[in-house]
């Protein structure tokens, strides 16, 4: 398992997730992984967009599956 040197920390419960990888476009972080959480609203199946776990968070959850996680890098 590859450790991520980002600003999301354990809040997220990133190191249990399969298959996320960490991409840096200047001062923004964007982290793709695959949703885990079990959602406990009815979620829109192409594209639905949240606030994250920590201020400053974007989700954007892609066909259900697919978590980006957009914040500032650290």
């Amino acid at each position: 398992m590859t450790t991520l040197n980002s600003g999301f920390g354990s809040r997220f419960g990133l190191e249990y997730a399969p298959m996320s990888f960490l991409v840096r476009f200047g001062k923004r972080e964007v982290l793709v992984c695959r949703d885990f959480r079990k959602r406990f609203y009815a979620v829109n199946p192409i594209l639905e967009c949240d606030t994250g776990v920590q201020a400053g968070h974007l989700e954007i959850l892609v066909f259900r599956r697919w978590l980006l996680i957009l914040s500032k890098a650290h």
